[in-house]
């Protein structure tokens, strides 16, 4: 068995365009859309909802390509 550790590469991605931030964003506009879905008060707020939750599943899916 070896002792030596391999390294792990470092990204050149900025910090900011790394996958957990942004996948955090994401998750937190797919929550907004849901919140917007649920609440009783104001119509537009569903009516954008649907919208809101698309561009937060379409930005997760394209976050997780993103290296960490």
């Amino acid at each position: 068995m070896s002792t030596i550790q391999t390294a792990k590469r470092k990204s050149r991605w900025p910090v900011w365009a790394r996958r957990g931030l942004l996948e955090n964003i994401a998750t937190t506009i797919i929550a907004i859309g849901f919140l917007m879905l649920f609440q009783p008060f104001a119509l537009s707020l569903y009516t954008y909802s649907f919208i809101t939750m698309l561009a937060g599943t379409v930005m997760f899916i394209i976050v997780s390509k993103f290296p960490e």
